[in-house]
């Protein structure tokens, strides 16, 4: 057996962005078949790295280097795992061990084509797949087409990802944590050198979460690859990494063993429920609701079979459970996005009920105004200013002064800073991290003050510190503005700190429905 070797070099890599250092000075090696963990706040500068070390395009260090050790092979540009006296796997002639430094390459040279091929990663929040593909093309897309064992290879990564069960189903279909782990084996599929993660299992449910770090460890000590995982959550770093660095504003704030960083870094985290409005009469009713599919290679698929419950005014209520179990099918029927194949859906707008299935100004459409959605997908404008995104979003014509006080006001709400508004209004979505867009998303939905919001994993990719600020956004929203919440979640804290009631879903069905803490408690055995 090998020893391992290093295989990825980062040497003091500072990286500034419009006046804002975003890295600085910072250092790490990483062998094969080990994983490097970054955790910190939201904005700290762990996606920065993850794109600098993928050679995404703009992320060119403004110092220090990036360097990767590889067997590189001169005769047919093949590059594999730098083990010595290892022919290249491609070719079988003798390669060189060599130290590539990616950002020094021009941008079209060969040996930095071949070497961003070997690199794969997986950016937070990001389902991009063939919508009217099945999973198992959507893997077999990113394999050589001349590879007899690529079916194998194919059905191999959908048991690694625990999905099998969805093979021949249509990847819009599946659950945003179902994409997730498709996206996962995809980039899986490619066989990287490298392998980067930008918060893989954030919007996964616990036990998924926990298989898919032990599969991902299994993987980089059998394939001998290195990892770098970016992650808000302590469990994530401590079940995956060997070493684990803790940034904060760019800098390396502590370096060592994970358990001591995630011990250090949670500190902070702490949260105390004041009791809040009491809950009002129904505000939404389901009644015996089912959503049915029919598809001609799976017959029919029963994403929701048969729900019922109610939710109160000024209540934050939950949708729990596995992914794929129904819970953003429910959301999306509450909102009127997805109709209801039988059973009702209604919402009660002043003294009437309407029919979120009637379709129509006269149906639904006199609800929708009164309902706002932060889907797990969202998305802002990527030319627009976080300003112009907020004011965008209220849909009405205002003063600027005055959109300008509301949008202010709102990004206090979700935990911008006030020394930095004013710099965050004028800034553009791609100058901030996925947390802070995350926040801005949330923002969106808030500052049109709803009478329902619903929530589908609103801090799966959100640090801790993060977390409570949200949290405590949705209750003050709750007890100030009279707003009733669904929160589609596997964020169990989340649920545990905000939310009234929770339902827990298991194949389309409601398996339990009550407090939160009883409900979360057997969520283990609920499977």
């Amino acid at each position: 057996m090998e020893e391992p070797v290093e295989l990825l070099t980062i040497e003091n890599v500072t990286k500034t962005f419009n006046g804002r250092t975003v890295l600085s000075n910072v250092s790490a090696k990483v062998s094969t078949g080990k994983i490097l963990g970054l955790v910190g706040k939201s904005a700290a500068g762990k996606s920065v790295l993850i794109h600098m070390i993928r050679g995404s395009e703009g992320y060119c260090p403004d110092s220090g280097r990036i360097l990767y050790s590889v067997n590189h092979c001169h005769k047919c540009g093949n590059m594999d795992l730098p083990f010595p006296g290892v022919p290249c796997s491609k070719c079988g002639s003798e390669p060189e061990t060599e130290k590539i430094d990616y950002w020094g390459l021009r941008e079209h040279d060969p040996v930095r084509q071949e070497l961003k091929g070997r690199i794969s990663i997986m950016i937070q929040r990001t389902f991009a797949l063939f919508g009217d593909k099945s999973v198992v093309e959507n893997i077999l897309e990113t394999m050589d087409a001349g590879d007899p064992k690529r079916v194998d290879k194919a059905v191999d990564l959908l048991e690694f990802v625990n999905m099998t069960h969805r093979a021949t189903h249509i990847a819009r279909d599946l659950s945003g944590g179902e994409k997730q782990r498709i996206v996962m084996a995809r980039q899986l599929a490619k066989g990287p050198l490298f392998f980067l993660a930008d918060e893989p299992t954030g919007t996964l449910d616990p036990n998924t979460s926990k298989l898919i770090h032990k599969r991902l460890v299994e993987y980089v000590r059998e394939h001998k690859i290195c990892m770098v995982l970016a992650s808000h959550w302590p469990e994530a770093i401590e079940e995956m990494a060997d070493n684990a660095i803790w940034l904060d504003a760019g800098k390396v704030v502590m370096e060592g063993k994970p358990k001591e960083i995630t011990a250090k870094f949670m500190e902070e985290y702490s949260f105390e429920r004041a009791e809040g409005k009491q809950t009002g009469e129904p505000l939404i009713t389901l009644d015996e609701v089912k959503k049915h599919y029919f598809s001609v290679s799976r017959g029919v698929v029963k994403a929701v079979d048969g729900v019922s419950f109610d939710i109160k005014e000024r209540e934050i209520f939950a949708l729990v459970g596995l992914s794929g179990a129904g819970k953003t099918t429910t959301s999306r029927m509450i909102a009127g996005m997805t109709p209801a194949t039988s059973g009702k859906v209604r919402v009660k707008i002043g003294d009437d009920w309407i029919d979120m299935s009637e379709s129509g100004f006269a149906g639904k459409g006199r609800a929708t105004p009164y309902i706002g959605f932060l889907h797990q997908e969202y998305s802002l404008y990527p030319f627009d200013t976080v300003l112009q995104n907020l004011s965008t979003s209220i849909g009405m014509k205002m003063p600027a002064e005055l959109a300008k006080m509301k949008a202010i006001q709102v990004l206090l709400n979700v935990g911008f800073p006030r020394k930095d508004i004013e710099k965050t209004l004028y800034s553009y979505p791609d100058s901030l991290s996925v947390g802070e867009c995350q926040r801005i998303a949330f923002a969106q939905v808030l500052i049109k003050e709803p009478k329902i919001i619903i929530l589908d994993e609103p801090t799966g990719t959100m640090d801790p510190i993060t977390k409570i600020i949200i949290a405590k956004s949705v209750l003050k929203a709750r007890d100030e503005l009279d707003e009733t919440f669904v929160v589609v979640s596997h964020d169990i804290d989340f649920i545990l700190n905000c939310c009234d009631r929770a339902a827990f879903m298991k194949d389309g069905k409601i398996v339990d429905i009550g407090p939160p803490e009883k409900v979360i408690c057997g969520f283990d055995g609920k499977q």
